[in-house]
């Protein structure tokens, strides 16, 4: 993969790894790992019981790529085990192989419900300051699917930026883009083509820092992933003509330095998008969070209450009856899985005093 170079003439504090997020503060938390001989790297690439590390060589002090185990530091707690844009400790002295020492805390982290029906999540991506959520244009938004990304991206604690691709095969891509706009509240919406650069001036000046594209297969992620890091570093296929769904051309999650500082990760398209939170529906769905505060009771259920303004909107059309009813799906996915959550946690719980139980009995006495 391409690694990012060091420029000409660093200052003296410059770090080469900057350019990706590596702070003062990563820095400063990291020395008491440092002093063990550790290297701090940024994961960049998840295999099956392995990475790839991309970290500064002791020797030459430029990037390089590092293969590392990952057995040392997985959990059963699927949410908190490494992925890409994990910034990590890595052990070049490990046996049999290098491997890494320790995950470094997040910053953001896109976590959704893992795709069966238990209730641990999924980790796409980690420590990115926008999510760039990707709609083709060549076929009809789904309105629903829109909003539940964007609740997903919400969750995150990154910046959700909605980008409609494809805008050459289509002659109405700014009233999509209206429509898209009225159930993003707060969101800015894009048009771009990678095919012929419409928008992507504006796309890479927003799209500083680490960003993470997430959408459906034949969204054009891994196009628009060229196309900003200005490679080819992404395979790319073409949709079907009949429904334009794409292939899962992208089968893993992978990190992609940009020419001009800061990184973007394309992840595999996302057929199911269960939430594993609650907080990003309430951003998502801002403009119903707005109503319900106006309501008269505090309680309000919004089904038959007096002076419910939620039900006024519904009424006089301010709200349509079609977002309404995306909002409370995925509040009932949410209730489910923070339920799912509690009860698993429980089991865990009991599991853990059942054996610390056991080791005491079988103990031997002083």
């Amino acid at each position: 993969m391409q690694v990012p170079t060091r420029p000409s003439a660093p200052s003296p504090s410059a770090h080469p790894l900057s350019g990706l997020g590596w702070t003062d503060d990563r820095a400063a938390a990291f020395a008491p790992l440092a002093a063990t001989g550790l290297l701090p790297g940024r994961i960049v690439r998840m295999d099956r019981g392995s990475c790839e590390v991309l970290l500064v060589d002791p020797e030459s002090g430029e990037p390089a790529v590092q293969r590392a185990a990952t057995r040392p530091v997985m959990t059963a707690d699927t949410a908190h085990n490494p992925c890409t844009g994990d910034w990590v400790a890595f052990d070049p002295a490990a046996r049999p192989a290098p491997a890494l020492a320790a995950v470094l805390p997040r910053t953001t982290a896109i976590i959704r419900k893992g795709a069966h029906k238990r209730s641990e999540g999924q980790v796409l991506a980690a420590n990115v300051d926008t999510v760039l959520i990707a709609v083709s244009l060549a076929a009809e938004p789904d309105p629903g699917r829109v909003e539940r990304l964007l609740a997903l991206a919400w969750e995150s604690g990154a910046e959700p930026l909605i980008v409609l691709t494809k805008s050459d095969l289509v002659h109405d891509g700014d009233f999509v883009r209206a429509d898209v706009e009225a159930i993003a509240p707060g969101v800015t919406v894009l048009t771009v083509s990678a095919e012929t650069g419409e928008g992507m001036d504006e796309l890479r000046a927003r799209a500083t820092g680490s960003c993470a594209l997430i959408g459906q297969s034949g969204a054009g992620k891994s196009t628009l992933t060229n196309a900003l890091a200005e490679t080819s570093a992404m395979t790319v296929q073409q949709v079907r003509s009949v429904d334009e769904k794409g292939r899962h051309t992208t089968t893993v999650r992978e990190l992609v330095p940009l020419p001009a500082g800061g990184a973007v990760i394309d992840t595999p398209g996302l057929r199911g998008v269960g939430l594993f939170g609650g907080e990003g529906i309430d951003q998502a769905f801002a403009d119903i969070s707005a109503l319900a505060a106006d309501c008269h009771y505090a309680d309000c259920s919004h089904r038959s209450e007096p002076r419910c303004a939620v039900r006024t909107a519904l009424t006089d059309g301010t709200l349509p009856e079609r977002r309404w009813e995306s909002y409370l799906k995925l509040q009932r996915e949410n209730d489910w899985i923070a339920a799912r959550t509690d009860a698993r946690l429980r089991a865990e719980r009991a599991r853990h005093r059942k054996h610390l139980t056991k080791t005491t009995r079988t103990r031997p006495k002083p």
